[in-house]
């Protein structure tokens, strides 16, 4: 449902964040997921009703509480549907270890992680249900039609009917999951890069998984970057032409910080995992004052760690082996990168990405007849407008160049 202003002291914005820890309430207390969320939904239409003229004190704890009086007269109902009223519990027996007071949020999360759902409707609940997206936002974040999305969402919320969550995601699961919410609105949903790192914190608090720091880390290097990424007219700033004034130097220091706390327990036993291993690439673009000064040789060292996490890092991992391609073209030569993308052609070959690549690479080398024929196939594959842009404007821009050069 559309959420607007409940009152001058309440926003959009404000009530959306209400939303995901208001349900973590109420499933942590027992209650099913479904009719939770249903409860949850009549509550909010009661305040858009009531509240711009009765703003409550405490928002949270009123859609609590009339969520549980709606989920109550729902059970009342069916049990007299049933003829068994009596049997119907005034309240629900608390989950051990429930805590009505406090932020449920991550709890939520690693609910929307249950074993019992596969990866894509962990994704998708967690942006429901976490994330506070629409169906319809979910859908268009990962290019599907939104009937498509509804039925995932569907599908998740059945399999997860009566489950007590006594098996909650593990944590690498929701590693992967919190990740996915950060790359979702990393484009152009604010409030949903910040409600990732937010979990993020908390989840480093809630356990001494090196790993967890590295996602931290990861979020905030990539964060802190995100003032430059486009410029005034909305257009994508690749990283090697952003200014890195622009770039929030207290966001990388927290995570060069974090990075550093998390490499310092590791041993020869207990190598980075990936997170670690992308927050150390991403430091060390953080760190060269400019495109030139960047440590190429020491990033290409990090992503060969990455690949090696891989059995068949073409087929399991080919977006680490593309990224690998960028750093020996930049360590190793042009040459030897445009060679490493030869790998992916199979994988790859119909990705924009890959073509992308390719496009830099040829640049890199100084062909910008061939960049240029490789960012027009990289435009004609890109589904996302402003990367589609993006990669027109540089196929003109090295068409342009070639011209120049003739």
């Amino acid at each position: 449902m559309s959420l607007k202003p409940a009152s001058d002291a309440l926003d959009e914005g404000a009530l959306r964040a209400l939303v995901p820890r208001v349900l973590a309430a109420l499933v942590r207390s027992g209650e099913d997921f479904d009719a939770a969320e249903d409860a949850l939904q009549e509550a909010l239409i009661e305040a858009l009703r009531t509240w711009p003229e009765h703003p409550p004190r405490d928002p949270r704890a009123w859609l609590a509480a009339v969520a549980r009086r709606r989920l109550v007269d729902a059970r009342r109902s069916e049990a007299a549907r049933r003829r068994r009223e009596e049997e119907a519990p005034a309240d629900p027996a608390p989950v051990p270890g429930a805590q009505p007071a406090g932020d449920d949020t991550l709890f939520l999360l690693f609910l929307c992680c249950h074993p019992e759902l596969s990866p894509a409707s962990q994704v998708a609940l967690t942006l429901r249900a976490v994330g506070g997206l629409t169906t319809r936002e979910i859908a268009d974040a990962f290019y599907v039609p939104e009937a498509t999305m509804a039925q995932r969402i569907s599908r998740a919320k059945r399999a997860l009917r009566g489950q007590r969550f006594e098996r909650p995601g593990d944590l690498a699961v929701v590693l992967r999951v919190l990740y996915l919410i950060y790359a979702a609105g990393h484009a152009d949903r604010v409030e949903l890069t910040e409600e990732a790192i937010r979990l993020a914190r908390q989840l480093t608090l809630a356990t001494d998984e090196p790993e967890a720091r590295g996602l931290l880390a990861l979020m905030l290097l990539n964060h802190a970057r995100l003032p430059a990424r486009y410029d005034d007219a909305g257009r994508i700033v690749p990283l090697d032409r952003q200014d890195r004034s622009l770039w929030d130097e207290r966001e990388i220091a927290e995570g060069v910080r974090v990075l550093q706390s998390a490499l310092a327990v590791q041993t020869d036993e207990r190598p980075p995992g990936r997170y670690q291993i992308e927050a150390a690439i991403a430091a060390l673009h953080a760190d060269a004052p400019s495109a030139d000064e960047t440590d190429w040789p020491q990033i290409l060292s990090w992503y060969d760690e990455l690949v090696a996490l891989s059995a068949d890092p073409v087929r399991e991992d080919p977006a680490a082996v593309l990224g690998r391609a960028i750093a020996v073209g930049h360590a190793l030569g042009s040459a030897a990168g445009l060679r490493e993308t030869g790998r992916l052609r199979d994988v790859l070959g119909e990705r924009h990405r890959w073509h992308a690549a390719r496009g830099y690479l040829h640049a890199l080398a100084g062909d910008p007849r061939a960049a240029a024929e490789a960012y027009s196939e990289a435009a004609g594959r890109a589904t996302n407008v402003a990367e589609r842009n993006h990669l027109v404007r540089e196929a003109a821009r090295l068409r342009s160049e070639a011209r120049a050069a003739t």
